[in-house]
């Protein structure tokens, strides 16, 4: 058994379980799970498949579905069960609770009324997703789903389009294509693109490119799955010579000079061997 009794202190416990290969989830998650004494979760039924994979019976223990569309009456529920002594596991269908998943009125419940709750940390589509994209991980900005309507989409876009970081999307199969074609119109035509499927699970795909290539790429192809979308930051993003300075000195703190210069250069866009000569320069006048 991959899992054991523990005790556990009355509160909420929200934990990450996986976002595809079942065996992606943490141990202290799984003691979780067998310990808690009452289960909420966002489907009971993918919530017992994990457990019954990973031989962890629910017995006579409540299980309580709660998502999106739960109303008060189920956190009362929840909150009322902790406020009795109980400890209570919380999981999302896959990943980690509040990232684009329910949970988040929850959590502010128990915060609102100063009920304890910890996390248990796990997967992450995005942060998978980030680490097998390529692009600069130093920074960047999580802006889930974004509308379905063409205008608002278009309209999130312009949002994100001069963020000075790695922007990371969540996108339905069906809305990917016109997401692509809205990216190409919003944001131009060389943006950076990477689109991640079916992360950690048997038909995993990672395609990168320009807006305008991808679409190319997929044109005609139905894609199933979950998808998460990162578009690398564009040329208007890039910092100025006094924030390059100011994340030379912070990078230089605990980095030599030629790595926190590797470093920089990445997450900036700049040329490496200009940033180096910054760095000298720096160096010198401390």
């Amino acid at each position: 058994m991959n899992h054991r009794d523990v005790p556990l202190s009355a509160g909420l416990y929200l934990c990450a379980v996986p976002i595809g290969n079942a065996r992606d989830i943490t141990l202290r998650t799984l003691d979780i799970l067998a310990s808690a004494d009452v289960i909420a979760c966002e489907d009971t039924r993918s919530t017992r498949k994990l457990m019954e994979i990973h031989g962890i019976s629910p017995g006579k223990r409540p299980m309580v579905a709660y998502h999106d569309h739960s109303g008060e009456t189920v956190r009362t529920r929840v909150m009322d069960a902790v406020k009795a002594g109980q400890s209570v596991a919380y999981v999302s269908e896959a990943g980690t609770p509040l990232v684009a998943d329910p949970g988040y009125k929850l959590a502010a419940a128990f915060r609102e009324h100063d009920l304890m709750m910890t996390a248990a940390p796990g997967a992450s589509a995005v942060l998978t997703a980030l680490t097998v994209s390529g692009l600069p991980s130093d920074a960047f900005h999580f802006a889930g789903f974004l509308p379905s309507t063409q205008a608002a989409r278009r309209k999130g876009l312009e949002g994100v389009r001069d963020i000075a970081a790695t922007v990371v999307l969540y996108e339905s199969p069906k809305r990917i294509h016109g997401l692509l074609g809205d990216l190409c119109d919003v944001l131009g035509d060389d943006r950076q693109v990477v689109i991640c499927r079916e992360l950690t699970k048997k038909f995993e795909e990672v395609l990168r490119g320009t807006g305008p290539e991808l679409a190319a790429a997929l044109d005609g192809r139905v894609l199933k799955g979950e998808i998460v979308v990162l578009i690398a930051r564009g040329d208007g993003a890039v910092l100025n010579e006094d924030d390059v300075k100011d994340a030379l000195m912070s990078a230089m703190k605990t980095m030599r000079v030629k790595d926190a210069a590797t470093a920089v250069a990445g997450a900036t866009g700049m040329a490496r061997r200009d940033v180096y000569q910054l760095a000298l320069g720096l160096k010198e006048d401390t």
